[in-house]
């Protein structure tokens, strides 16, 4: 029955390749419905632009690494951005909006990290723009915008700068500043966050291909508190295009010390430079980004959807900014803006093997935040470094208090040290392991021993403990177990590797961190399954827990035993609501296992019933309303990377298996992967 299943929604995803299979490089929505629209993304690792069904607006920018306390539980949460960089067009008079146009198309350029639209005005005015955040200018945007008049018309322009709510002291200017004869008009826009501990600021300008015809701007205050525009009006010939562009700046004092001056500053940097260079050296950027990628020959939908998956990735990072992401990276303020596991386990193992560099600010940022992590220890009463499992912009618990979470998912810490270990072993950077790696990886050793008991069989337990699946139960019904698999085996394998860096480094291991590891509890069912926890029932799980034992961390190796455990664990899986990571390991393992089919439904399962419209979102789960969900992204790139792929990071590097593609699939190209940007192929 189970096969029969499987085939039918094999058979199903088959449809859904012919009926969706679009341009490989970029996802165009001609049918856009505002009630059912789900806004994708342009980031360049700092801003994120998303998108909205209106022409010419966006839904909402986010500013990265910019927290405060305010509203949800007490704890820092993502800010609302301001928004710099919407436009109002007038033809005639009459507002464009949604409702009047026509033949309306907005498209996901994912090979230039752009997003663009088209759409005619009655008869009069075919419109097109692509906007984009600028990938070489971290808190830089640039919108351009051709206008096509079919006969004479008077064309109005308003760039709408709006300050949200929530923030405060909102205060608006407008000043001009000349390069050389040629004018540049600023408008700016200042605001406090909701504390006041954080100000905020956004500046914008016009900027006109033919200076000699560049129209007169307009300053106005009349939109109401927290709004102005700058606006110019011109006359359309028939049969002439216009061309203009607008470029945008946003910033905070959380790295700037002079956000006033430094917003208008950038703004006007990047107004001299011009839209023509800052295009080029835009594309320039993501060119080499695109220097490493997935190229999968034979199925164009599942090649569209990877290079999806590989766009926010790159677009929700980058190299030198010492910041992580969040589940959501930089589509919105879900989970608050927070860092998990999320970024450590799933996202960014997939980033190191395509891009190490921009795996670095990960782990770079997880070492910026190790002070923070050691009073985290201090206060529990452990020793060494203990993680926090939601973390903002300082390393400190940002969990809300009716979670007990924060309090007791205590994995987290052994993911850190195993990202820290995998970044070792693909770039084999020792002074980096010296200098950065090994205090991490020493403090959260001694957190590990800290945190374990020996019990009178001389085993060491962690007691107390949420696991990876956040569904453990207890014998009354709380979520706190003892033993919990994950939780013991990322404790295993964070002081297996704290001795393997000592070693390298000519240091002695503490004697007690390979007696922990050595002795650390796993037990099994009566059945020979490996038990989730001490008094796991077979209970549901919500995702992989278990699992992990076989992939990443490779404690379980026995393939007969890894198969008990993925058959076992599956039916406890419900078919609704649960997330996409899970589906990643089981795709791994079933592929390591030689099994194509189960190994290709998993792969097409972890993400393709989360998808919503119009440009094939990822959302955390079936049903789920929260995309761009860059969690699951990174597991099922994981997917093809460690599963059809064959690859392995390993203590030398990472080094290359058979892999096994699904049957569809004529062949597999991996390009750019680690340090030396390697090519593999899998046929």
């Amino acid at each position: 029955m189970k096969k029969i299943y499987i085939a039918l929604l094999l058979a199903f995803y088959g449809q859904s390749v012919s009926m969706f299979a679009q341009d490989v490089w970029k996802i165009t929505a001609d049918s856009i419905k505002l009630d059912n629209y789900y806004g994708i993304t342009v980031a360049n690792g700092m801003v994120g632009l998303v998108s909205s069904p209106e022409p010419l607006k966006l839904s909402q920018i986010v500013l990265g690494e910019t927290y405060d306390v305010y509203g949800r539980g007490r704890v820092k949460n993502f800010l609302h951005g301001m928004n710099m960089m919407d436009v109002e067009l007038r033809i005639d008079g009459t507002l464009v909006t949604f409702a009047k146009i026509s033949n309306f198309s907005q498209t996901l350029d994912m090979r230039r990290g752009i997003f663009g639209g088209m759409f005619d005005y009655k008869s009069c005015v075919h419109v097109e723009y692509e906007y984009t955040a600028l990938r070489h200018l971290p808190y830089s945007c640039l919108l351009s915008v051709t206008v096509i008049p079919h006969e004479d018309v008077e064309l109005s322009v308003a760039n709408v700068l709006s300050t949200h709510e929530s923030l405060r002291e909102s205060q608006e200017s407008f000043h001009r500043v000349f390069n050389g004869k040629i004018p540049i008009d600023l408008s700016t826009s200042i605001a406090k966050s909701p504390t006041g501990k954080v100000e905020l600021g956004s500046c914008a300008v016009f900027l006109f291909a033919d200076s000699l015809l560049r129209p007169e701007i307009q300053h106005r205050m009349v939109r109401g508190v927290g709004i102005h525009t700058q606006e110019f009006c011109i006359h359309l010939q028939k049969g002439k295009p216009y061309r203009f562009s607008l470029v945008g700046t946003i910033l905070s004092s959380t790295r700037n010390v002079d956000v006033r001056n430094e917003v208008e500053r950038l703004t006007v940097y990047a107004a001299i430079e011009g839209e023509k260079v800052l295009w080029r050296k835009h594309l320039l950027a993501w060119d080499k980004l695109w220097e490493s990628d997935i190229c999968i020959e034979g199925d164009q939908q599942a090649q569209q959807d990877v290079h999806n998956m590989l766009y926010h990735v790159y677009a929700f990072l980058r190299e030198g900014s010492g910041l992580s992401c969040s589940p959501m990276g930089l589509s919105g303020l879900g989970y608050n803006g927070h860092v998990f596991w999320d970024a450590d386990s799933w996202v960014f193992p997939a980033v190191l093997l395509m891009h190490p560099e921009l795996a670095k600010s990960m782990v770079e940022y997880r070492y910026r935040c190790l002070d923070a992590a050691r009073h985290n220890a201090f206060i529990h009463g452990y020793r060494g470094a203990m993680y926090p499992w939601e973390s903002a912009d300082t390393g400190n618990e940002n969990t809300q208090i009716n979670s007990m979470y924060g309090a007791f998912e205590h994995h987290i810490t052994g993911d850190v040290a195993i990202a820290v270990w995998q970044y070792y072993c693909v770039t084999q950077d020792l002074d980096w392991l010296r200098e950065k790696g090994y205090p991490m990886l020493e403090a959260i050793a001694t957190y590990w021993v800290s945190r374990s008991e020996q019990n009178e069989q001389g085993e060491y337990e962690i007691r107390n403990v949420i696991g990876a699946d956040e569904w453990n139960v207890n014998a009354l019904g709380g979520k706190n177990v003892n033993n919990n698999a994950y939780t013991n085996g990322v404790a295993k394998t964070s002081l297996e590797v704290a001795c393997k860096a000592a070693r390298l480094l000519e240091l002695k291991p503490e004697p007690i961190w390979e007696t922990v590891a050595r002795k650390l509890l796993f037990s099994c069912m009566p059945n020979g399954v490996t038990a989730e926890h001490d008094t796991y029932k077979g209970e549901k799980t919500k995702q992989a827990d278990v699992c992990l034992l076989a992939f990443p961390l490779r404690i379980i190796t026995d393939k007969a035993q890894i198969k008990k455990d993925l058959e076992y664990y599956l039916q406890t899986v419900p078919k609704k609501k649960t997330p996409a990571m899970s589906k990643s390991v089981y795709s791994i393992l079933y592929a390591r296992l030689g099994d194509r089919e189960r190994a290709f439904y998993y792969f097409e399962d972890s993400y393709l019933p989360n998808l919503n419209p119009p440009f094939r979102v990822v959302a955390e789960f079936d049903g789920g309303t929260n995309p761009y969900f860059i969690t699951g992204a990174g597991g099922t790139l994981q997917t093809i990377l460690f599963g059809f792929g064959g690859l392995d990071i390993t203590d030398k590097g990472i080094i290359a298996g058979k892999g096994l593609l699904p049957s569809t699939w004529k062949s597999l190209m991996l390009k750019g992967i680690g340090k030396d940007k390697k090519t593999y192929l899998v046929k």
